[in-house]
């Protein structure tokens, strides 16, 4: 059923910012309800006030295949609103432009091919650039190519936790697609020649910049009017610990070969007799499985799919150079985020001892991995960051609950932001209910995994 959206005060005024102003940076951190507040606000202009016709949301891959869809299931004032989400063959992403809908969604790396496809024809009048730091180089396709539809879009909607978590170099482009270089300089070049000093540099390169005396605070109010900035400790109104459930959907590949492995295990069991024993060997054989690799009967990993760590490293941008607790359960799933970590310039780190500890608290470390059951007690890391990603579930509570509480406890500064990645029809969904309902004993696995083998069995027959 949906829920009953209740604005705080902070969402209220992001609502209302973005209703009375045609082009603005929504720039709140990760997990304040960005995307609800959007979505209030497009429906207040298009349904209630008829000034907007067609929108476009272009968004990371997994974001876009289900955040935008389920924010719009989640609350009773958006259910008229219709979603297309544009992903897919060309033939798909096609026919998912031609359906009717007030919102059609697109992954970010298709930018260049909706440009290309409507040219002139171009037919959104708003456009919200979910995770706008996607466009933080001027150089891209991407920008360039949304750059040159700038004439014919009436509203755009930047959103992201911090434009420029690195480097204020990031913020001229997201700005340019707001203004056309009105606040920050019509070039990048003029951008960096007024705030920036080159650093390092040779004879023929300048190796980085370094910005002027004053300048960062001038860049500030020169777009203030145009942007909304509001970080978690300043104005979230919520209770401490907040929960933020991240759907990962798998694609029609990853969906067949999970079911096929998921029937396997499930035709050898019967659901009237499964036992303790055999019912947490096949849950976690299950729970594996939405990670993305299970164990075989020799030990070796057999990768199925690379849906939930996609979503994974998806979450990592978003944190926007924010650091984060990551737990994850078994040893392949370690290697496959380590794997995936390599790619990026983050320092990430496994945790093994108090050197980590210290480590994570000073600063030294930007993704610190952790099994629950072996670091869940006795750590303080509060100081070291306030966002926990749970990259696969536990059935054990206190482990859960105790793991939280390595960022959650006594001289934590900011709220603790806990991201839940959860496989869509996976076992994943029964685990987040026996925790929600705080019935995470033995009973309860096993009527999970009998209702999980029937549904399967079921589905066979049809």
């Amino acid at each position: 059923m949906a829920e009953i959206f209740k604005p705080y005060a902070y969402q209220e005024y992001a609502i209302q910012r973005i209703i009375d102003t045609p082009r603005i940076g929504n720039f709140q951190d990760m997990g304040l309800g960005k995307t609800v507040c959007t979505l209030t606000a497009l429906h207040e202009l298009k349904y209630h006030r008829f000034c907007i016709k067609k929108i476009l949301v272009i968004a990371p891959k997994k974001v876009a295949e289900a955040t935008w869809t389920n924010e719009v299931k989640k609350w009773e004032h958006l259910k008229n609103l219709k979603i297309s989400v544009v992903i897919g063959t060309q033939k798909k992403r096609i026919a998912a432009l031609n359906a009717p809908a007030d919102i059609y969604v697109i992954n970010r790396d298709n930018t260049q091919w909706i440009v290309q496809y409507y040219g002139r024809e171009w037919p959104f009048d708003v456009v919200v650039l979910d995770e706008s730091s996607s466009f933080k180089n001027p150089k891209t396709k991407r920008f360039q190519h949304l750059k040159m539809m700038l004439p014919k879009i009436n509203r755009i909607v930047e959103l992201t936790g911090t434009p420029a978590p690195k480097n204020l170099l990031d913020l001229w482009s997201q700005i340019y697609l707001l203004d056309g270089g009105k606040r920050l300089g019509r070039t990048f070049s003029v951008y960096k020649d007024l705030y920036f000093d080159p650093g390092r540099r040779n004879r023929t390169t300048v190796f980085d910049y370094v910005i002027k005396d004053g300048a960062e605070q001038a860049i500030y109010d020169a777009i203030d009017d145009i942007c909304i900035s509001m970080k978690s400790e300043d104005y979230l109104d919520l209770p401490d610990l907040i929960i933020n459930d991240i759907p990962v959907y798998l694609d029609e590949k990853a969906q067949s070969d999970y079911k096929r492995h998921e029937t396997e295990m499930l035709l050898t069991v019967d659901e009237n007799t499964i036992t303790a024993s055999n019912a947490a060997a096949l849950s976690g054989k299950l729970l594996q499985l939405c990670n993305g690799a299970v164990y075989d009967e020799n030990g070796a990993v057999t990768n199925v799919h690379d849906c939930k760590i996609e979503a994974f490293m998806e979450t990592i941008e978003q944190l926007n150079g924010q650091s984060a607790i990551v737990y994850y359960q078994f040893k392949h799933d370690k290697d496959r985020l380590l794997e995936a970590l390599s790619k990026t310039e983050l320092r990430v780190r496994v945790y093994n001892d108090a050197n980590d500890e210290n480590d994570w608290n000073a600063g030294k470390i930007d993704i610190l991995l952790a099994q629950p059951a072996s670091c869940g007690y006795g750590l303080n890391l509060q100081k070291g960051g306030h966002n926990v990603v749970w990259f696969g579930l536990t059935w054990n509570l206190e482990d859960y609950l105790q793991a939280n509480k390595r960022c959650h406890r006594q001289g934590q500064t900011h709220p603790v932001i806990v991201h839940r990645l959860i496989v869509r029809g996976g076992l994943d969904e029964n685990v987040v209910n026996a925790l929600l309902r705080k019935d995470c004993n033995q009973e309860s696995l096993l009527e999970a995994l009998k209702v999980h083998i029937s549904t399967v069995k079921e589905g066979l027959k049809k």
